[in-house]
């Protein structure tokens, strides 16, 4: 019994690509609060400063992270080695790949290499995404198409609502802390997110679907994907006010950290889902 569970909920939808349950929904999001717990722990531990800085070089590795979703959905690797590209294992991949090049980039600044640690690690994330880019225009010129409409469309609507939404939270509810870099990332990863969804539903000519539970339900129930607009609104505008109160009465580097957390859990699918729609795949 309990290996036809861990396949039906775990398993199966790693190797079919099928859509997320409730049950795996909730379980990833568990792995997730305590994977921050135990990040926050190593890097104290090791004495990282969790700070902007950090945040901030952390950011190519999640571009890399919807960069090689897609390198997966094109079918380029054939072998066993590709599950490591799927949600969730590749989130293990890339934080193998992100805590490598941290110690390295740490190493690199107290043998005086470099004057920060954050130039090799975030250098080594950027190197990785041009790879991984690389590799997905070849394939776009070679096996499909690069739609230059959809690479434009796309990232204009999030900018459009990300500044709309920015704009509201300045301007119309006076939290001037929403213009911390920070929260511009998360707004932004959350609205391409919802932009790309939007967009491939509704608009692109290949036939997306919305995998997640809670998205597809809203979807379904308001027969439009630009309702994930609202959605992310609801959940952004309340998400920003309570992790403002929690940095100025709690832990900044638990705060960064979490933020973190919300900022890849937006813009990696947005990256990926964007990227899919301009190769048509």
């Amino acid at each position: 019994m309990i290996r036809e569970f861990l396949y039906k909920y775990y398993i199966d939808p790693i190797r079919y690509g099928e859509a997320y349950t409730l049950v795996d929904t909730l379980t990833y999001a568990l792995i997730l609060i305590a994977a921050v717990y135990l990040v926050y722990r190593g890097l104290r531990r090791y004495k990282f400063a969790i700070d902007d800085e950090l945040v901030l070089a952390t950011m190519p590795f999640v571009v890399l992270g919807g960069l090689l979703r897609v390198v997966e959905d094109t079918g380029m690797i054939t072998s066993d080695f590709r599950f490591l590209l799927i949600t969730p294992l590749i989130f293990f991949t890339i934080f193998t790949v992100a805590g490598i090049a941290l110690f390295a980039g740490k190493l690199a600044e107290n043998a005086g290499l470099v004057a920060r640690y954050s130039r090799v690690y975030a250098g080594t994330g950027i190197a990785a995404c041009l790879v991984a880019a690389s590799a997905l225009v070849w394939f776009g010129l070679t096996e499909t198409t690069i739609a230059l409409d959809v690479l434009v469309a796309i990232p204009g609507l999030a900018l459009v609502s990300s500044l709309a939404l920015w704009a509201f939270l300045v301007y119309g509810l006076k939290w001037d802390y929403a213009s911390n870099i920070l929260y511009k990332l998360l707004i932004f990863g959350h609205m391409l997110d919802a932009s790309a969804t939007s967009y491939g539903i509704d608009i692109h000519p290949v036939h997306y679907v919305e995998q997640h539970v809670v998205g597809s339900s809203l979807i379904e129930a308001t027969g439009t994907a630009f309702s994930m607009f609202l959605l992310k609104i609801a959940v952004i505008i309340p998400a920003i006010y309570v992790l403002e109160m929690y940095r100025r009465e709690g832990s900044s580097d638990l705060w960064h950290l979490i933020l973190l957390a919300m900022i890849v859990v937006g813009m990696a699918p947005g990256i990926r889902d964007l990227v899919r729609m301009v190769l048509y795949v």
